[in-house]
């Protein structure tokens, strides 16, 4: 089984091995979204996966990272992607969270990433 928690960050990049003149090149920003699945059993006696209050509280201090800067200086996310983005959250939060079977963004409505790890 598996269940999903959504979070939603606002940031600014730019991504600099585009092709010259590629519109991406230029300073922008995103709201990005953020979708993180974790697998497992529905365990009695609490019927759940995971709370999701746990998943909010492990993924808090990533978003906190995220929230509201320039993905660029953040160590990690020179080139950010959403591939390399889905990448660099699942390495931040797999280790504390085994369970995690997919990270997804979105940085459009219509454009996004799955990662599933490595």
């Amino acid at each position: 089984m598996e269940i999903f928690k959504e979070f939603h960050f606002e940031a600014a990049h730019r991504l600099p091995n585009v092709p010259p003149g590629h519109k991406c090149a230029r300073l922008h920003g995103h709201s990005f979204h953020v979708r993180l699945t974790v697998s497992g059993e529905a365990a009695e006696p609490s019927g759940w996966v995971m709370d999701f209050g746990d998943l909010k509280t492990a993924f808090k201090p990533i978003l906190e990272q995220l929230d509201h800067y320039y993905l660029n200086d953040i160590p990690g996310l020179e080139n950010p992607t959403s591939e390399n983005l889905a990448r660099w959250i699942w390495r931040k939060l797999q280790p504390s969270l085994p369970t995690l079977s997919a990270v997804e963004i979105r940085e459009t409505c219509t454009s996004g990433c799955i990662y599933r790890g490595d």
